[in-house]
C-alpha cells in the first residue's frame, strides 16, 4: 500500500546515520553528535575529581529521555515502511506508557516535531498538577489510574488507554529490547575512564545498559565496539553505584515506584557480573537516604545545574559514600 504524501514525507525525515559508527551518530534528530551531551568537571567539596555528564541539554524534555524518545520515532519509521510495503494499513499504531512526566514528555513532544500519533499516557491520579498540566498540553492523550494498587501487564495499560490495536512501551520487552539509544549514552559514560559512575535508578535502564556494556567490552578479547575508546582493565575496577529511593513521597519521585516496568536487575545479577570479574567492588544499587537527596540537589543548584532532586541523586550518593571513596 503506497504512503501518502504526508507519510512519505515524515519517513524520509527519520534519518539514521548509523547504529555504532562514532563518525555518524544518530542522535540527536536533525543534529546528530557523539556524545549527544556534555560531560564537565564539577566542584564538590572534600573531592578533586568529579565529573558530570548533563542530560539538561535536550531539547524536548531537558532529560535522558529525550533519547528514549528518538527510539520511539525509529520504530514509526519500521511502522511506516511496513505500511509502504503493505504489512499494515490504515491509520498508524499508536503507543501507550505510563509516565511519572519526563518520559512522556519527552516522547509526546518529540512526536509532534515529526507529525506522528500522539501518545496515550497512564499517569497516577495523585501526581503532581504541575506536571499533570505540562502533559495536557503536550502532543499526548492522558489517562488515570491508582497505579499504586497493582503492577499493570502491558494488555492491562492498552486497555486503560483505550489502545487496542496499539502497543504498550512501558513493560513490552519486545519493545524495550529495540529503545537501544542509551548504547549510545552508555559508550558517552564508558570513554569517560572513570573510577567510578554514579547514576541515578528509577526503572534502571541506564544503569542496566551500561553495566551490560562494561561486561562486553571488558570480555571483548580486543574486538571492542567502534564508539568504546577506553580501557578495558579501567572497566573491570570501575564500581557502578545505582542510585535509588524506596521511600514513598521521597523528593527524589523519578526515583520510586510501588512497581517497576523491568524488573530485570537484582542482587544476585551484579553479584554474578562482580563475581566474574566485569566491575568494581563497590557496584551495587543503593537506597539514598533523603537528607542527602537535598543535600545533592542543594550543591547541583548551587553549580547552576538543571535538575530536579531524581537527577542530582549520583550527586547526593557521592556525598553519602564519601567515606568510601577516594578523594581524588
Amino acid at each position: 500500500m503506497a504512503l501518502n504524501e504526508e507519510e512519505e514525507t515524515i519517513l524520509n525525515s527519520i534519518l539514521v546515520g548509523s547504529y555504532n559508527d562514532p563518525t555518524k551518530p544518530e542522535f540527536p534528530p536533525h543534529n546528530p553528535e557523539f556524545p549527544a551531551s556534555p560531560t564537565f568537571q564539577i566542584e564538590v567539596p572534600g573531592f578533586s575529581n568529579v565529573w558530570l555528564k548533563d542530560e539538561s541539554v535536550h531539547k524536548y524534555s531537558n532529560t535522558h529521555k529525550d533519547r528514549l524518545a528518538w527510539e520511539v520515532v525509529i520504530l514509526y519509521r519500521d511502522f511506516l515502511s511496513a505500511k509502504q510495503r503493505g504489512v499494515i494499513s490504515g491509520a498508524l499504531p499508536q503507543f501507550s506508557m505510563i509516565s511519572s512526566g519526563s518520559a512522556a514528555l519527552a516522547v509526546s513532544r518529540t512526536l509532534e516535531a515529526f507529525g506522528l500519533p500522539k501518545l496515550k499516557v497512564l499517569i497516577d491520579k495523585n501526581l503532581d498538577e504541575m506536571i499533570k498540566d505540562a502533559l495536557s498540553k503536550a502532543h499526548c492523550e492522558l489517562f488515570f489510574e491508582n497505579l499504586s494498587e497493582k503492577p499493570l501487564a502491558p494488555q492491562e495499560i492498552l486497555d486503560r488507554t483505550d489502545n487496542p490495536n496499539g502497543f504498550d512501551l512501558t513493560s513490552n520487552q519486545g519493545i524495550s529490547l529495540e529503545i537501544g539509544n542509551y548504547d549510545w549514552m552508555g559508550y558517552e559514560v564508558l570513554n569517560q575512564k572513570a573510577d567510578f559512575v554514579f547514576v541515578p535508578f528509577g526503572t534502571g535502564i541506564i544503569f542496566k545498559k551500561v553495566m551490560e556494556l562494561n561486561k562486553i567490552e571488558v570480555s571483548s578479547f580486543g574486538f571492542h565496539d567502534p564508539r568504546y575508546k577506553g580501557d578495558s582493565e579501567n572497566l573491570r575496577s570501575c564500581s557502578y553505584i545505582g542510585a535509588t529511593s524506596t521511600v514513598p513521597g521521597t523528593a527524589a519521585d523519578k526515583l520510586y515506584a510501588p512497581f517497576l516496568p523491568f524488573p530485570y536487575i537484582n542482587q544476585d545479577w551484579i553479584r554474578f557480573y562482580k563475581t566474574a570479574g566485569y566491575c568494581g567492588e563497590l557496584t551495587g544499587i543503593y537506597p539514598v537516604e533523603e537528607s542527602f537527596i537535598h543535600e545533592g540537589f542543594n550543591l547541583a543548584h548551587s553549580l547552576g545545574l538543571n535538575c530536579e532532586p531524581s537527577g542530582s541523586a549520583g550527586l547526593a550518593m557521592l556525598l553519602q559514600m564519601q567515606d568510601k571513596v577516594p578523594k581524588d
